[in-house]
């Protein structure tokens, strides 16, 4: 490993056996800012080498160069202790280097199987495709992920947990020996997280070097052998994971201490507020069955449940992009039939979705005009098109409220990291004035220092009057709710305090692993 001096704690251990991964001064500029200034780091055979940082630390930037996306301005890497120039994702492939990207670069309109099977090399002598063999290897493939993902689904109609194992056996069906995983648990749930976990140390016993990319600090510091961590495209240190904890990865990601997050309490109860939302029997087979639920103004109410409970569908439905089969809705005692999202937000209603790329933001246009989509109309004209300058102004002041890491709001968004293109996605939703601000997975691929100032945006919200709904598969930040209700198989199945939201409680009750409680539980203050 790359010797380093950090900040303050201890170095890395000197690992005897030569890196399979070397990428020595690499630097990159974009325009005038500088993403990777001299950043070294090595990754040795059957080890997890964890890349830490926060949003625009320069993690992508790096693992992009590594797989021939972008080209370093300058310095060197060297594959199993040979200096390479990968200018191509080809060259990568060749050299044995296999990527699982934070966005899963997947062909929607494909298969599952004709996804797995990109790239392999699996043809006949007389040429011909050997679509058997192909076939075979994939289901081997999945039998060592242990997860059937339907393979001749097409990946559009398969979940965001199915899409990333889809990329995973992509990646394994080449035999890689250097595989980089860009926050691979995001839409887990603790039973794929642990599955994936065992396909790692599988991947490290046969001597594949594992470059890990992750926000989720505890499974950083379980899954790791070491860590490196940059800040502002600068090498912080590298550190044993076995020498740090939650709090020191912290301090040396943000420079600064960050204060947990704690259950929310508050002076008044919430549920006394008066109904902004409520459902009854809505119902979107499968995935949605007979659902009431009852949303107060001012109120954060959480959605707990495993990948696949009908969470993210329920959302759905609320906004308009997709008709309940049956049941009602009412939004402040008023009948409320949306037959788009656009229906929803005319009515007050916005969604965060769970897939910012494909659902949330145009990526070939700018930060400004994705900003103020949904809400920046010259009300001086009849057709409702944007004010340029207005839009670019408000898009400065949203891009300073929210922190979002940019050179100029006329960049195109797609350049921005994962975690400042979500700010880019909250922002164009809370410029609408939302009634209801529904929030699916808002914090995925976002840093912990940025996860704060989601966090006091939320509850600033809250507190001006606005309701939110919030769906999350970390259990630890539906803390910051004042309710928490557990669906399960399409169904709510418990309402929770706050006081009750453990992460232990929760995923028991998803589990069903707890004895039904019924409906509500009572705060036991």
């Amino acid at each position: 490993m790359v010797e380093t001096t950090p900040l303050d704690g201890p170095t890395a251990p000197t690992v005897t056996e030569p890196p399979c991964l070397e990428m020595s001064g690499i630097s990159k500029q974009f325009g005038g800012h500088q993403a990777l200034e001299d950043v070294s780091i090595a990754l040795h055979p059957g080890q997890v080498l964890a890349l830490c940082g926060a949003n625009g630390a320069g993690k992508s930037t790096l693992v992009r160069i590594l797989a021939g996306v972008e080209s370093a301005d300058s310095g060197t890497i060297r594959v199993r202790g040979q200096e390479e120039s990968i200018a191509t994702p080809g060259d990568a492939t060749r050299l044995g280097l296999s990527f699982i990207h934070q966005e899963l670069n997947l062909v929607p309109k494909f298969t599952a199987l004709q996804n797995i099977a990109m790239g392999a090399d699996h043809t006949r002598r007389s040429g011909v495709l050997d679509l058997r063999g192909l076939r075979r290897k994939a289901l081997a493939v999945m039998d060592r992920i242990g997860y059937a993902v339907p393979l001749d689904a097409k990946v559009e109609q398969l979940s965001v947990s199915d899409r990333w194992m889809v990329s995973l056996a992509r990646s394994l069906m080449r035999d890689a020996r250097i595989v980089a995983m860009d926050e691979p648990t995001a839409s887990f749930t603790q039973e794929e997280a642990d599955r994936l976990y065992g396909i790692v140390d599988e991947l490290t016993a046969d001597g594949v070097g594992i470059l890990y990319i992750s926000h989720r600090l505890e499974e950083v510091l379980h899954v790791s052998d070491d860590v490196t961590v940059l800040r502002n495209g600068r090498l912080v240190g590298s550190y044993a994971a076995r020498d740090l904890d939650v709090a020191s990865l912290t301090r040396h990601i943000v420079g600064r201490d960050v204060d947990d997050l704690t259950h929310r309490v508050t002076d008044t109860d919430p549920t006394t507020a008066p109904v902004l939302l409520q459902t009854s029997g809505l119902t979107r087979e499968p995935r949605v069955r007979d659902v009431d639920l009852t949303i107060h103004e001012g109120e954060i109410l959480g959605v707990a449940g495993l990948v696949g409970a009908g969470r993210t569908e329920l959302a759905r439905l609320l906004i308009g992009a997709d008709p309940a089969q049956s049941g009602s809705m009412t939004l402040d005692g008023t009948p409320y039939r949306p037959r788009s999202p656009f229906d929803g937000i005319k009515a007050g209603v916005a969604l965060v979705p769970e897939e910012r790329r494909s659902q949330g933001l145009v990526l070939r246009s700018s930060v400004a005009s994705n900003i103020t989509m949904a809400s920046m109309r010259d009300p001086r004209r009849r057709l409702g098109t944007f004010s340029p300058r207005r839009a670019a102004a408000t898009a400065r002041d949203a891009v300073t409220r929210f922190g979002v890491k940019t050179s100029s709001v006329h960049d195109a968004v797609g350049h921005l990291s994962g975690g400042n293109q979500q700010k880019v996605v909250v922002s164009k939703c809370v410029l609408t004035g939302p009634r209801l601000l529904i929030l699916d997975e808002p914090t995925v691929g976002v840093d912990v220092g940025a996860r704060g100032e989601i966090y006091d945006i939320i509850r600033d919200l809250a507190a001006s009057g606005t309701s939110i709904l919030m769906i999350s598969s970390d259990f630890d930040e539906l803390a910051i709710c004042d309710r928490v209700v557990v669906m399960r198989e399409g169904a709510l199945t418990h309402s929770v305090p706050a006081s009750r939201a453990t992460k232990d409680h929760l995923t028991s009750l998803c589990f069903g692993t707890t004895e039904h409680l019924g409906t509500t539980e009572q705060d036991p203050s």
